[in-house]
């Protein structure tokens, strides 16, 4: 019985209003010829296939799931699901932002970002099935030779194949170091692989005609550790020279994964024997050229969840404008019916506005950041380039931990408001709570993604990439600061930003006594740091619904309540935040292990 509509007067309004991205982009030589009117045909047909050919399957995807026939090892998708891919490849959808030398459209990436937001809302787990195809492509396109280029980006392109990426294997998930898949040299320059990964998504299925693993593996004399590891394409059907089939090659599903979520989705166990592959990148630097992927993959988490919050969100008013129960506290609402509908109530509209601003808050810092990232990978400024990296750097892990973590809080919220009825598989909302709870795990923990921002994007370069940050944010309070209808937003918001400079320069010095301190504090470093990203947007937002709301469009007046409502009920948090990562370490290890 769930719903979805594409958000697509609120994509309009980031891409256009916000972040003005058209200008921005045409200053590109490659987008030199977009205009607005392309980037909003395209959300508009993209926002219809999304709501009209996947969400109708993604209940129903669920409650079937994906079985393997382990004779064959090969596995079938839900109803419907390969249907829907062939419809999706018909449309063109594959080349939506690829590179035209291989058969793409070359538009930005953030237009691509907007089109999987719809799709994650509609049916992330069919969603997963196209969308790691990206990571592979973009992968290959930086890293594969010429001759991997021409056999594979094309295939890839098109939609023809899809694209993994076989990381984790039975003993190490984040610890990549310890991997042992081997991979044996051959007289003909290829290499054959052997061993298991777990946990790849889409590592098997019916949708497409090949598959495209880019797969980890040590050479016989690689060192040990993360700098012995190489990285190699091993297709499923080994293609000929001409791109056409050729034998099927020695990787296969042993088992699928029995997991609470996204069931639609096949997860699969990965054997690998004897496989042949090739070579990407240079010997032993596997692991950086594999994070071309594993970045485009953390993005893309942080967007399934930006997705299922969106679409948890509107299935839950729906239901609390037409649920009647109880009464007003301040007296009857509707007096022509035995109850009032429970929008009436303030714990239901927290639970409501809790949803709603975390999806408008990330849907501003996603296209924020894909935005730069359009600008990194095509603009012909070097300075530029450099700049804009450094801030993906940094936003990337606040992308995939703060989204993620607020994905599951509005779920629970939006299941919450239907009462018994919301875990009812029926209502659809139960399968938004399963699926939003992998996303914080999947793509390295949350936790991960913490030590990565504190440790690595913050400490590492003694808070260089975080200062630039900061300088946009000094910047729009300086220019509002005298401004007396932002007070209520730019006051909060540079208090904020004075107290992750303190507290950033506090945990740099503990950090020098005890490196456990880094470990202690970044969970909750990256909440406050994931505020102060929302409480910018959601200042900048505001700015533009105060200057616009005497047009009459309702559209401001809502987009303001948000944000008065983020600043009131959900910033707050931060002063909790910031007193528990000044506790340090100590609570946490005090403990002897004898006593867990």
């Amino acid at each position: 019985m769930a719903q979805y509509t594409p958000p697509i007067r609120d994509l309009q309004f980031v891409l256009h209003e916000l972040l003005d991205a058209v200008p921005t982009l045409k200053q590109i030589p490659a987008y030199a010829d977009l205009d607005a009117e392309t980037i909003n045909a395209v959300l508009e047909e993209g926002g219809k296939f999304a709501a009209q050919v996947l969400q109708p399957l993604n209940i129903p995807g669920d409650q079937e799931g994906c079985t393997l026939d382990k004779a064959t090892h090969e596995v079938r998708t839900p109803k419907g699901f390969k249907e829907a891919y062939a419809q999706y490849v018909e449309g063109g959808w594959p080349a939506l932002s690829t590179d035209p030398a291989y058969g793409g459209q070359g538009l930005p990436h953030l237009v691509n970002q907007c089109f999987y937001e719809m799709l994650n809302s509609a049916n992330q787990a069919w969603t997963m099935y196209p969308g790691l195809s990206h990571g592979a492509y973009e992968c290959l396109h930086e890293h594969g030779t010429d001759e991997q280029k021409t056999l594979y980006l094309p295939k890839l392109s098109s939609g023809v194949w899809t694209g993994t990426m076989c990381l984790t294997e039975p003993h190490c998930g984040t610890d990549l170091g310890l991997l042992r898949s081997k991979a044996e040299p051959q007289a003909d320059g290829s290499y054959r692989i052997t061993g298991q990964k777990i946990f790849i998504s889409a590592g098997e299925h019916d949708l497409a005609e090949n598959i495209v693993h880019l797969v980890l593996a040590r050479l016989p004399d690689a060192p040990v550790g993360s700098k012995g590891i190489s990285l190699f394409v091993v297709p499923k059907f080994v293609p000929k020279a001409d791109g056409t089939l050729g034998a099927r090659n020695g990787i296969t599903c042993g088992a699928l994964e029995h997991k609470m979520g996204i069931h639609g989705n096949a997860t699969c166990q990965m054997n690998l024997d004897g496989a042949l592959g090739w070579l990407v990148g240079e010997p032993n630097k596997g692991l950086p050229a594999m994070f071309v992927m594993m970045n485009a993959a953390r993005i893309g988490v942080a967007n399934q969840s930006l997705g299922l919050t969106e679409v948890a969100y509107q299935n839950a008013v729906v239901y609390a404008k037409d649920r009647i129960q109880m009464r007003s506290l301040s007296g009857v609402k509707a007096p022509d019916k035995p109850a009032d509908p429970i929008i009436v109530h303030p714990d239901v509209r927290k639970m409501l506005l809790t949803a709603r601003a975390y999806a408008e808050g990330a849907r501003a810092l996603a296209l924020h950041t894909v935005l730069l990232l359009d600008q990194e990978l095509k603009s012909d400024d070097e300075e530029l380039k450099r700049e804009c990296a450094d801030e993906v750097a940094l936003l990337t892990p606040v992308l995939k931990a703060f989204f993620t973590d607020n994905a599951w809080l509005a779920t629970s919220h939006c299941m919450q408001v239907y009462g018994g009825h919301g875990y009812i598989a029926e209502w659809g909302m139960e399968q938004f709570v399963r699926d939003a709870r992998i996303n914080m795990i999947y793509e390295g923990t949350n936790t991960v993604q913490s030590l990565d921002l504190l440790g690595r994007k913050v400490l590492g370069d003694n808070g260089k990439k975080l200062k630039a940050f900061g300088k946009r944010i000094a910047a729009f309070v300086e220019e509002e600061g005298v401004n007396e209808a932002m007070q209520e937003f730019v006051n909060p918001l540079a208090d904020l930003g004075d107290k992750v400079t303190k507290l950033t320069t506090e945990l740099g010095m503990k950090a020098f006594g005890n490196a456990d301190e880094v470990g202690a504090a970044a969970v909750d470093y990256l909440r406050v740091v994931g505020h102060l990203c929302f409480a910018y947007f959601f200042a900048r937002m505001a700015k533009i619904a105060l200057e616009k709301q005497g047009s009459g469009d309702p559209f401001y007046t809502a987009k303001l309540a948000t944000a008065r409502f983020y600043f009131a009920k959900l910033l707050p948090e931060t002063a909790s935040l910031i007193r528990s990562a000044r506790a340090g370490v100590a609570p946490l290890m005090a403990m002897e292990e004898a006593l867990f």
